[in-house]
């Protein structure tokens, strides 16, 4: 097990490019099974998650040919889907959350799939019901084995139907839309998720011969077809990792230059850290961020004070509660974060109030925030790392601190940061990876 040796309180400068979106490569990658024709996707971002799902599908007889570190090649082809059945698969399925991305294509091309119950981040309950719901509205039948925790699905007889979803879930509408696109006839899913990385799926399956309106909203109209061909695809740059930049260098009160944004595809995020006095400066397609000693979270027109919440997009990303809470530890004035949509994410903040932060934990949705305007620093120590977004939210705390900190468990930050410790080096941090 690997940790981090942080020497903090070093202003850091530079030039960072974020790695590709984690959250859509874990459904844009399952996609290549919807379509015996090569497909190559571009920008994947080299971490453990995605990796871990790119030999899945190659253990699935998808042939994957990665050009470079970011480039691969997929051609599903000769897909063994006996393999679904075997130890092996279950092992390394049950090993990776997004591993549920593959059945929709699976229900669609081939009629089966079978899944082992998903692993990933341990941040409270995340429910698959809406997935198998919609499976279900499109006529597959399945079964829930709580003996091995195995689920089996048979969809040889899918239909298009009107599906009211009971939750906006990205991969729920992610999955159904995979699912729908090789149904017979029309499928309307409604309270359907928007976010751009849905947005960049449809967009890629339009291309490769789906047909799909409404891209963009919560109500989206998909025509069944019978095949689909191969394609090119581009990913986004992960908007999560720009947001931890951005709050990274208002912690550390450092210069940074985060390359080739998407400004026009991140939503809410640069309004939400501006609320918290940060000051940007958006440059074509880059966004500058000065060095402040102080920032000063606003209040609400009537000077009540200011609540962050997350909600399903265009609301602000619930990735993100976890930094903007870390940075307003040392930010002017008081803010409540209210985490609505995952009961244990703001737990890791007994971990800041003992290196100094002054934060009430009302209950596991709510934190109060009064921040400290620099005038008592945190302090280092030693922690653990409890999930990707939690993990990177204390780097930032212990790169803002004095002295040294020591953060355990880091393998859950490599799950969705690519090699962290040495981009953020590279603009002057003192992080040191010890085994």
């Amino acid at each position: 097990m690997a940790v981090f040796k942080i020497q903090g309180g070093a202003k850091l400068s530079g030039e960072i490019t974020p790695q590709g979106a984690k959250n859509e490569a874990l459904q844009i990658i399952c996609a290549v099974l919807l379509t015996d024709q090569l497909v190559v996707i571009k920008n994947i971002p080299d971490i453990r998650d995605v990796n871990k799902l790119i030999e899945l599908l190659s253990d699935m007889g998808v042939k994957v040919n990665r050009i470079d570190r970011h480039t691969c090649e997929f051609q599903a082809d000769q897909v063994n889907v006996d393999f679904l059945k075997t130890e092996q698969y279950k092992l390394k399925a049950a090993q990776l959350r997004g591993s549920i991305m593959i059945l929709g294509p699976l229900l669609a091309r081939f009629g089966e799939a079978s899944i082992p119950k998903p692993g990933g981040d341990k941040i409270g309950r995340r429910r698959l019901d809406t997935h198998f719901l919609g499976f279900q509205k499109l006529g597959a039948r399945f079964d829930f084995d709580q003996n091995d925790s195995f689920y089996r699905i048979d969809a040889h007889h899918l239909k298009g139907t009107y599906i009211l979803l009971d939750e906006a879930s990205v991969t729920g509408t992610a999955n159904i839309v995979m699912t729908a696109v090789l149904a017979e006839g029309k499928t309307t899913l409604y309270n359907a998720a928007c976010e751009p990385y849905i947005q960049q799926l449809c967009s890629m399956l339009n291309r490769m011969g789906a047909d799909i309106s409404g891209i963009g909203s919560n109500m989206i109209h998909i025509n069944g077809v019978e095949k689909l061909g191969g394609t090119e695809h581009t990913m986004l740059p992960d908007m999560i990792e720009i947001g931890s930049f951005i709050g990274l260098a208002a912690m550390t009160q450092s210069s940074i230059t985060i390359k080739n944004a998407r400004v026009d595809m991140l939503g809410l995020i640069p309004d939400v850290f501006m609320k918290m006095g940060i000051k940007l400066e958006i440059k074509g397609d880059d966004i500058y961020v000065p060095a402040q000693e102080s920032y000063e979270i606003e209040s609400f027109i009537d000077g009540s004070i200011m609540t962050i919440s997350d909600a399903p997009w265009p609301g602000f990303t619930p990735d993100l509660l976890s930094i903007i809470l870390v940075v307003a530890t040392q930010a002017k004035g008081t803010v409540l974060i209210h985490q609505k949509m995952f009961e244990s994410r703001l737990f890791f903040v007994d971990k800041l109030i003992d290196m100094g932060a002054q934060i009430i934990l009302c209950d596991p949705h709510r934190a109060n925030v009064i921040g400290l305007d620099r005038k008592m620093l945190l302090r280092g120590i030693n922690m653990s790392s409890p999930d990707i977004r939690a993990g990177v939210a204390l780097l930032i705390a212990a790169l803002s601190a004095q002295g040294e900190s020591v953060i355990s468990n880091v393998e859950q930050i490599d799950r969705g940061y690519q090699n962290i410790d040495q981009r953020l080096n590279g603009l002057g941090a003192h992080i040191e990876r010890l085994d």
